[in-house]
């Protein structure tokens, strides 16, 4: 939508910069919120901001933009947020005649945590952990074959995140970091922790199904901060595109799609992490109540089940609330930034007992 980065091939400090760039990667017909990108704008305006990619699944957030890469030469931790290394895994998991009905009453509870700050639980929101089928192969890859079993895993760092986050906006509000030494130490420490903790809950799932636990295929965190040559890359729900796989989450209703990431500078280097809210959870949860029972809601159109035990949980992040997951792929795809390599449709989704 705008003129490319002033930053060419990797993330260099210009010399010179006038104002902060803005693109965001959407065809024309994908549902963008104009206050969405309004937040882009907003953010670009900040000192030492440099340029801000707004992905497919760009939505409104809390004083920030949810599914945006963008770079500065000031670290801004609100731009990152509150659920530091939040992120998606995918690994694979091996059962004999797998029904979604009895595997759905083998979840084990994900709320009880097995060690200290909520180790091995799962979390609220748009967090979950799914069961998932490989649905349709678009490109080679080992170990990724159509009818394989895959468990995907959505979760971050739990209260820690929130607790970094709540240290600085108390003392200096939106600001930047006065110390980002400090507050990257901190902020490293959270992502291990969120990656560790999505190894966890998929041995505590894999182990209550019957399975043995794997190795993830993927694990990429969406909402972090990276620093490179005087140059502050923050994500917020937004992966890692520099040539690496990526899962992109659909909703428990529809598919998921894992790419191959090769997105640019013009992007950030970053892909979308999800479908992208297209209502806002008190909307989801009108127009639903409206619309559909708690029981229609715990099976879904592709007729996985949906392990949910809070009634409004259940409303807010029905598979309507979204935006189109192919939607979001082919505008990844028809800008260069990914190419598919297989589609995953979900047996069993869990979200909290």
């Amino acid at each position: 939508m705008t003129s490319p980065p002033p930053s060419p091939g990797s993330l260099e400090k210009p010399e010179e910069v006038l104002s902060a760039t803005v693109r965001v990667f959407a065809s024309p017909s994908s549902w963008i919120e104009s206050s969405a990108v309004d937040q882009c704008h907003q953010v670009a305006a900040l000192d030492g901001m440099l340029h801000v990619a707004g992905m497919p699944d760009l939505h409104p957030g809390k004083g920030a933009p949810i599914g945006a890469a963008m770079t500065s030469t000031v670290l801004y931790p609100f731009l990152v947020g509150s659920d530091i290394g939040c992120g998606i895994a995918v690994f694979p998991i091996r059962l004999k005649r797998p029904s979604p009905e009895k595997l759905a009453a083998r979840f084990p509870d994900l709320d009880k945590p097995l060690g200290d700050d909520g180790l091995g639980t799962l979390g609220r929101g748009n967090h979950f952990v799914e069961l998932a089928r490989v649905d349709e192969v678009f490109a080679d890859r080992p170990g990724l074959a159509k009818g394989d079993l895959l468990l995907i895993v959505h979760s971050g760092s739990r209260g820690i995140g929130e607790r970094i986050l709540r240290r600085h906006t108390e003392v200096h509000g939106a600001g930047p970091a006065p110390d980002p030494e400090t507050y990257i130490k901190e902020h490293d420490d959270a992502v291990r922790w969120g990656s560790r903790n999505r190894r966890v809950l998929a041995d505590r799932v894999a182990r209550a199904l019957g399975a043995a636990p794997e190795e993830p295929l993927v694990d990429e965190c969406h909402n972090l901060v990276t620093y490179e040559n005087g140059v502050y890359l923050h994500r917020k729900g937004a992966a890692r595109g520099d040539r690496r796989d990526v899962l992109i989450a659909g909703t428990r209703g529809t598919r998921s799609f894992l790419v191959a990431a090769h997105a640019g500078p013009e992007a950030n280097f970053s892909v979308a992490h999800g479908a992208g809210r297209k209502m806002s959870r008190a909307d989801a949860l009108r127009r639903g109540k409206a619309k559909h029972t708690v029981a229609e809601l715990r099976r879904t159109p592709v007729g996985s089940i949906v392990v949910c035990g809070d009634r409004q949980l259940l409303f807010e992040e029905a598979p309507t609330a979204y935006k189109r997951i192919e939607q979001v792929v082919g505008d990844l795809t028809s800008h260069g930034l990914a190419t598919p390599i297989v589609a995953t449709v979900p047996l069993v989704t869990y979200k909290t007992r």
